[in-house]
């Protein structure tokens, strides 16, 4: 899960005039802010040409100009391939990223749309949304290039692949790159033909409201139960991820392009996280009820933690290109047809599966911090079947998602740590999760791998 560095929130005018100059796009009517949020900043934007969604990429983990039109050509790419995104608009001089004053910009046309959370999906649509995923995930293995592809051919960024010489965004010479003829296997069809109820709305405003990746969105509780899994689970639990990871091991996990171990954390570092904000809380005078559910959850977690740290999954895991953030607030729908995925800040390499279980768990966890099981299943056969991942894999995701829930304390972190408590409400959901999770670890394996 990410650590991103959260940008202070002060008041930051955009230079309107220069901006809209380099986009030819009129003379600015309105501006106004959209809800600010956790890393970036956008603006709803009116001229005398329309309407548009100005980001500001302030963050500095994601605002690299290369990075940012490399996000920007792989998500024109994947409309290419009928993937509903909202692909930036090219300036006067071709490029999609303005930088004005050390700052880079990026401008979208706003189309209205709203976000909707899993549990308020019918199962049709939950498969629907599983689909889409696996289409995002086939169709940037066709457009991204392989992670460390040739130094000198074009391919050193991670740029999507051309089919012959074209020129970065920002000016670079990509230098020729080439494409490697490939078997036309079902992961090479165009990716419209595997999204269920054809195709989507095309094109969607982005919403700058966006948690870490991992994180839940909903105003949540804590369950009511915190009792620990007996032993006799421990065991079930035990030969499971055993029996995952040895089919991943004996090849049934499809070889990653470019494949490299995935560390997963180590519990030795969370007792020391544990304690240290355990320190933090008791210092806390006169303590609150989020102190109290805190230390609560602390001391629940270390204990289970100590239970089951020999279950610390080994470095591994099929990679590929992700979206990095996939979660309601990052996919707009109008009606019931999903009109655009955005944000696409962390686009990056990292273990496929692993996303489809991480943003499954942020869609449909419950108030109580359980999971719906019901629409888990539908997401996750029809992401199955649009990705081509096999059922070992998503086995080992969930085992490996679990392992770090179990050792993440990013709300914590940020509500002791930096003083930030936007992330406030997500903890108690997200931090009942866990131990509704262990406990029912082999129904949940079951609802993703079945």
């Amino acid at each position: 899960m990410p650590r991103s560095c959260v940008p202070p929130l002060v008041p930051h005018a955009p230079p309107l005039s220069a901006l809209l100059h380099r986009y030819s796009a009129g003379t600015a009517l309105a501006c106004d802010p959209v809800e600010q949020g956790l890393l970036n900043r956008g603006y709803r934007l009116r001229t005398t040409r329309g309407h548009y969604f100005l980001k500001h990429h302030f963050d500095p983990d994601t605002a690299d100009p290369a990075d940012i039109a490399r996000q920007h050509l792989a998500t024109r790419r994947l409309a290419d391939l009928g993937v509903p995104v909202a692909p930036p608009l090219p300036g006067r001089d071709g490029r999609t990223v303005a930088v004005v004053g050390g700052h880079a910009y990026a401008l979208h046309p706003w189309v209205d749309g709203r976000h909707r959370h899993g549990t308020q999906l019918s199962p049709s649509q939950c498969a629907r949304l599983g689909a889409l995923l696996g289409a995002v995930h086939a169709g940037l293995e066709r457009v991204m290039a392989p992670e460390g592809a040739g130094e000198g051919d074009g391919e050193r960024y991670g740029e999507p692949h051309t089919g012959g010489r074209e020129r970065r965004t920002q000016g670079r010479t990509s230098g020729g790159a080439r494409r490697t003829e490939e078997r036309l296997t079902r992961r090479e069809r165009p990716v419209e033909q595997r999204l269920p109820e054809g195709p989507a709305t095309q094109g969607a405003r982005f919403s700058p409201l966006r948690p870490p990746q991992g994180a839940s969105h909903a105003e949540q509780r804590p369950a009511e139960s915190t009792s620990l899994p007996a032993r006799h689970g421990d065991r079930g639990l035990r030969r499971s991820e055993e029996r995952a990871n040895g089919e991943a091991q004996r090849g049934e996990e499809r070889a990653p392009r470019g494949a490299h171990p995935v560390e997963s954390a180590d519990p030795a570092d969370t007792f020391e996280v544990i304690d240290d904000l355990l320190a933090r809380v008791r210092r806390r005078r006169p303590a609150d009820a989020f102190d109290e559910l805190a230390r609560h959850r602390l001391v629940e977690r270390r204990t289970l933690l100590a239970r089951h740290a020999d279950r610390r999954p080994p470095p591994g895991g099929s990679i590929g290109w992700v979206h990095g953030d996939f979660h309601p607030f990052n996919l707009l729908y109008r009606g019931d047809a999903p009109a655009a995925i955005v944000d696409w800040d962390r686009l990056c390499v990292q273990p496929r599966a692993e996303e489809a279980v991480r943003a499954a768990v942020i869609f449909f966890v419950r108030p109580d911090g359980t999971l719906d099981l019901t629409r888990t299943r539908a997401y996750a056969r029809a992401y199955r079947r649009a990705a081509g991942a096999t059922a070992a894999q998503l086995a080992a995701a969930v085992h490996r998602v679990w392992w770090e829930r179990l050792n993440d304390f990013w709300m914590l972190r940020w509500h002791y740590e930096r003083g930030d408590t936007r992330a406030d409400a997500q903890f108690p959901a997200s931090s009942a999760l866990v131990v509704w999770w262990t406990r029912e670890y082999e129904t949940v394996r079951a609802a993703f791998s079945r």
